[in-house]
């Protein structure tokens, strides 16, 4: 990983809901992030979704980091253009295949990894 925000450090994973974690370790998912270990809601919202991720097993070849940077136009960074990243933390959850499936983009009701199993919960999964 490049993005040292999205790493658990002391956030712990024992108290997400098994709902959560049962949404996130669906096998076919594929985890993008982006972030910037400069920006405040990066540091407060990708320790605890670092730490769902782990509580869910998810495997590190599953999860993709691309570090952000504030250039003068905006968001610069990989893959940033392609999949219209405008605000960080922004995590796009994709099946096997390619296809987008869920979406969190900088803020929520709650945390990213709640947002992204109310948005999972309707997708069949394959365990």
């Amino acid at each position: 990983m490049t993005l040292e925000t999205l790493s658990p450090g002391d956030a712990d994973g024992d108290d997400i809901d098994p709902a959560v974690i049962e949404a996130l370790a669906a096998d076919n998912y594929r985890f993008k992030v982006w972030g910037g270990d400069w920006c405040g809601d990066c540091q407060r919202q990708l320790p605890a979704f670092a730490a769902a991720l782990a509580a869910a097993g998810v495997p590190d070849d599953r999860i993709e980091d691309f570090p952000v940077t504030k250039g003068p136009d905006g968001k610069e960074g990989p893959q940033v253009e392609a999949y219209g990243i405008e605000f960080i933390p922004t995590v796009v959850v994709e099946t096997a295949d390619g296809e987008e499936i869920a979406r969190f983009v900088e803020e929520a009701e709650g945390s990213i990894a709640e947002e992204l199993a109310r948005q999972l919960a309707d997708v069949p999964v394959s365990r």
